[in-house]
């Protein structure tokens, strides 16, 4: 009987601090169907945006739903920030990856450190997402206007924080054109899916 091995998926870690563009250079990523590229999508306790849908950027719960999934290790990770909590579901993440899909996480700092700790395999390629200057992570947060000015504040003097931790990640990637970082990481990702 013949039977083919499929190669488990990459687990692919799109990271960086708030603002620098994880969501518009993941988005561009997902349009290079050469990759079978999926979404790892993250479970919040945030009230969505006027943008977002339930399901599609994040699966919006009550608090009390998170915690329960906390309880039962359901989370790969997961984080507190400016009083919400994200998650990403492991069973989920899991199943895709047997499947032969790559997929991609595209979440906090704190969060990409939990993930790194606890999936070790040689299928997990970390992408550090870096802004050209902290003046311009500055302007885009303010540019989405959603956010109160404390909540600017806290976002910025964590971003800070956060750049030095970039050495830990096996990429670091200038988000100065989103094409350009986006192709990058592209011709990354199509190297390691190869092996």
């Amino acid at each position: 009987m013949n039977s083919i091995i499929m190669k488990k998926g990459l687990l692919i870690i799109l990271s960086g601090p708030s603002g620098v563009g994880k969501g518009t250079v993941r988005k561009y990523i997902m349009k290079h169907h050469s990759l079978p590229l999926v979404f790892s999508i993250s479970m919040t306790t945030r009230e969505p945006r006027s943008t977002e849908t339930n399901g599609v950027e994040y699966y919006f719960v009550s608090k009390e739903e998170f915690q329960r999934n906390i309880d039962e290790d359901n989370f790969l990770e997961w984080a507190e920030f400016v009083g919400n909590r994200y998650g990403t579901p492991k069973s989920y993440v899991e199943q895709l990856r047997n499947e032969g899909k790559n997929v991609i996480l595209e979440i906090e700092i704190n969060g990409a450190e939990q993930v790194l700790q606890k999936v070790k395999d040689n299928r997990v390629i970390s992408f550090f997402l870096r802004p050209p200057s902290l003046k311009q992570l500055e302007e885009r947060i303010r540019k989405r206007k959603s956010e109160s000015e404390e909540t600017i504040q806290k976002r910025l003097a964590k971003g800070k924080s956060e750049m030095e931790k970039a050495k830990n990640y096996d990429f670091v990637i200038l988000n100065d054109r989103i094409k350009r970082a986006g192709d990058e990481i592209v011709s990354i990702i199509k190297k390691f899916d190869a092996q």
